[in-house]
């Protein structure tokens, strides 16, 4: 997902994304480690769009405490 998608959803559906990518993450280690992972470029796809997300929800918490 694209930063620029990112920055137009709300906190709770960020909050959520990052859920829904730790828990993907979580299954990817565990298929790797049991060696039925083919695509291990996965995990650092997944750890890529995690950070994305908190970089977006940062953002929009900074944005809020400015206003306020």
């Amino acid at each position: 997902m694209e930063f620029k998608e990112l920055k137009n959803k709300s906190l709770s559906d960020l909050q959520n994304l990052v859920n829904e990518y730790k828990a993907e993450l979580f299954l990817l280690r565990f298929q790797n480690k049991t060696s039925q992972l083919d695509k291990t470029h996965k995990i650092s796809e997944i750890k890529k769009n995690i950070a994305r997300v908190l970089t977006a929800i940062k953002l929009q918490e900074k944005a809020s405490k400015e206003v306020k």
